[in-house]
């Protein structure tokens, strides 16, 4: 095991003995150890961001509470992913101005700006519990580069930043002003990137929890979704590119189409925020 995985294992009572450690990448994703007593518990990255550091191996038990912040992401993120869906639902293109759909989408992205930022603070730690903290890696305040889940939160955030903009410039730029449609699809499609980015982050991160952790399954949903939302919003990013030749769109079936199927699986994906909480925090 190499030195960088010893530095970033989290600290642990001296009795315990250290059975396995996985990595995805560079990343630490999980560590199982064995206590004196023989009961194997486990360490994970994404179980230590979500407040639930050590679990044991075995059957789901009692359902957990989950914290307040979690409510609020998956809140955000279920709004944010709504007015995408319904800014990119044809009867409701239909059914009022560019305007109006404009601003549905820049208020939604103002819901993922700040469920991200959630989810990055999450991941620094703000909102960690004393065991959490005790348990932790060593770093410094709001780093944890052994952490793919620390990268995929700071990585989703900055998309966030971009969708805020191109939103914005949808909404604020007269049709008329020079190169517009650029304007308004550069964000857009590194947004689109940085969503891309962070979702195979998240899903490396889950990839690294055994068989009979309470919550993988839903981790892995939850992650799996995600990518591929991420995916469909990068194929609107494409639909939505303005020909130089013509001024037209490749396809605006493909632009609210993506859009469309994408914050469907956002907002499934955010929903699952809580179970998945309730399963992490599983009780004997």
């Amino acid at each position: 095991m190499s030195s960088p995985i010893r530095t970033w294992l989290p600290s642990t009572p001296d009795d315990w003995t250290l059975v396995t450690a996985r990595r995805v990448g560079p990343f630490l994703g999980a560590a199982t150890y064995r206590r004196p007593d023989g009961l194997e518990v486990h360490w994970s990255s994404r179980g230590h961001r979500k407040g639930h550091p050590i679990r044991s191996i075995g059957p789901s038990r009692r359902p957990g509470r989950v914290r307040p912040h979690t409510w609020w992401i998956a809140g955000l993120f279920s709004a944010g992913s709504l007015c995408f869906a319904l800014g990119s639902f044809p009867p409701y293109l239909d059914a009022v101005d560019e305007l109006v759909d404009g601003v549905t989408f820049f208020v939604g992205s103002i819901g993922f700006t700040v469920a991200s930022l959630l989810c990055f603070l999450e991941a620094s730690g703000r909102f960690d519990s004393e065991t959490s903290r005790a348990l932790a890696p060593p770093g410094r305040p709001l780093v944890r580069l052994e952490s793919a889940g620390w990268w995929s939160a700071i990585v989703q955030f900055a998309g966030t930043i971009w969708f805020n903009v191109m939103t914005l410039r949808a909404v604020v730029l007269p049709p008329s002003t020079p190169g517009v449609d650029r304007l308004v699809w550069r964000p857009d499609l590194l947004g689109s990137g940085c969503f891309l980015v962070a979702s195979y982050l998240a899903w490396a991160e889950v990839r690294a929890e055994p068989t009979g952790v309470p919550g993988r399954e839903v981790s892995r949903w939850v992650a799996v979704l995600n990518l591929l939302g991420s995916v469909a919003f990068g194929v609107s990013a494409v639909g939505a590119f303005t020909l130089p030749s013509t001024d037209d769109v490749v396809s605006f079936r493909l632009d609210n189409g993506g859009t469309f199927v994408g914050a469907i699986c956002f907002l499934v994906a955010a929903v699952l925020l809580v179970p998945e909480a309730r399963r992490m925090g599983s009780e004997g």
